[in-house]
């Protein structure tokens, strides 16, 4: 599991899958939530502006990142 570094108090699920080297584009990143691709703390998230925070983890195609402070 990698470990995904906040800068602020939270930072938006297509914020964190670009900054985590998964998608290059906000629109890549819509694409993948909306076709349900994506999970946070196991559950399908569609929303791209589902807020992360501290000791949330998010999944796609079987790696795991962790947002920590």
């Amino acid at each position: 599991m990698e470990e995904l570094k906040l800068r602020d108090e939270f930072i938006k699920l297509g914020q964190a899958m670009k900054a985590a080297g998964i998608v290059s584009s906000g629109i890549d990143a819509k694409m993948l939530i909306q076709d349900g691709q994506v999970t946070v703390n196991g559950e399908v998230e569609t929303r791209r502006g589902k807020k992360l925070y501290d000791g949330d983890v998010f999944e796609f195609e079987g790696e795991e990142f962790k947002v920590v402070k």
